[in-house]
């Protein structure tokens, strides 16, 4: 079997849904290729129990996710708007904050806390109703380029051709690696430790973040009811004994954090702790001949200010709107589409790249010296309203 199509996706996260869903409802014909184990047509039914793992969902991705009717099909009572976010610092005497409000933005939320469980049935439904979509279940094992065309081979024999191969196939991204696209790696030595837990106290919408040179950085983003989860970006030797730990004693940990108002935090039932490595990865390219990517193909960054979902919503918005105003006499895939896309995209890509590596570089270091300028900057940066609306401008993604 060949199946041609105007655009194939590879790819079975939310970004290649979405991106898989935009163009159809475009009016192009598309192909998704998912794996055997991944098909997004066997979706479980919602799960009572609470997705450890969550995205903070800026203004873009709501506005993406709206424009396929996806948001509004998400369950409202399993997302919490964030009002409000309070950074701190690590000195002793004198710790840095800095504090964001939805007031002070003139917006009903900076953000959205959603489980990648509830984005993803939204989306699974969505794909079942588009026309023009055809999911295939396959591995891909070879990928062919030439000026008119990408052929993906699949191991059992049949292919898919399309004017434009979109890969959305995450950080070790296969279709990157196929188009020969070299990487700049580099390990945190840390990882992402996940979960959730109840709150003695409301959070009221806030969402807390702690900087600590020792111990990484952590955050605490608010749940429906008085729950929280959290994003502990820990050293991996911390990271191990977090995750051998009774739940008990880390969220006695968390307790003892200063400057929240959540009193005491119990461990949800089942408890459930994840963890995943952090690096960055910064590819050469995020387009080959007929090939463009999005995602963490694209781009890994580090989970401290909770983009990387976000900054891969905002790659397929990008790329939806090149290929819309693409012009007559040009397919999707043409080079010169392709190269309005990756314009569009590095400097977002490159501003956000550089933020978050800085950030982690310089709440790293234990040297005092450099410990009490930063608090100090938290400090000043609080005091400036000009730069914190700039700030939260940009989080939400409304610099465009």
């Amino acid at each position: 079997m060949n199946l041609q199509s105007d655009v194939c996706v590879v790819g079975n996260g939310p970004i290649g849904k979405v991106t898989a869903l935009g163009f159809a409802q475009a009016g192009l014909s598309v192909s998704l290729l998912v794996p055997p184990a991944d098909s997004p047509l066997a979706a479980a039914p919602p799960a009572a129990d609470w997705d450890v793992r969550v995205y903070a969902l800026n203004h873009v991705a709501r506005a993406l996710l709206s424009s396929v009717r996806v948001w509004n099909a998400l369950d409202a009572a399993r997302i919490a708007p964030v009002d409000a976010m309070k950074v701190h610092g690590d000195a002793v005497q004198n710790p840095g904050m800095l504090g964001f409000d939805a007031y002070s933005a003139r917006v009903g939320a900076l953000a959205w806390i959603v489980e990648d469980s509830n984005l993803n049935q939204a989306l699974d439904a969505a794909l079942k109703f588009a026309s023009n979509l055809h999911i295939v279940t396959g591995r891909a094992s070879r990928l062919d380029m030439n000026a008119e065309m990408a052929t993906i081979e699949l191991d059992n024999g049949d292919s898919l051709t399309a004017s434009l191969l979109v890969g959305a196939d995450g950080g070790h991204s296969w279709v990157r690696g196929q188009c020969d696209i070299s990487i700049d790696y580099r390990p945190y030595g840390q990882r992402a430790v996940v979960a959730n837990f109840e709150s003695e106290h409301s959070h009221h919408g806030v969402a807390y973040q702690w900087f600590t040179s020792e111990e990484g950085i952590i955050a605490l983003l608010p749940l429906p009811g008085q729950r929280v989860s959290l994003v502990w970006s820990a050293p991996d030797a911390l990271a191990d004994t977090l995750l051998s730990e009774p739940r008990t004693h880390l969220a006695q940990r968390l307790s003892a954090l200063p400057g929240h108002q959540l009193g005491q935090l119990h461990p949800f039932e089942p408890e459930i702790i994840k963890a995943v490595p952090l690096a960055l990865i910064r590819p050469h390219a995020i387009t080959a001949p007929r090939v463009a990517l999005v995602g963490d193909a694209a781009h890994v960054i580090h989970p401290l200010a909770g983009h990387g979902m976000n900054l891969g919503f905002s790659d397929v918005a990008s790329l939806l709107k090149t290929v819309a105003a693409r012009g007559p006499g040009r397919d999707c895939g043409d080079p010169r589409v392709l190269g309005r896309y990756a314009r569009a995209r590095k400097e977002e890509i490159l501003l956000m790249q550089v933020t978050t590596d800085a950030l982690e570089r310089l709440f790293a270091t234990d040297f005092e010296p450099l410990r009490v300028a930063r608090n100090i900057g938290l400090n000043l940066v609080n005091r400036l309203p000009v730069i914190k609306r700039q700030l939260m401008s940009h989080a939400m993604g409304k610099l465009r």
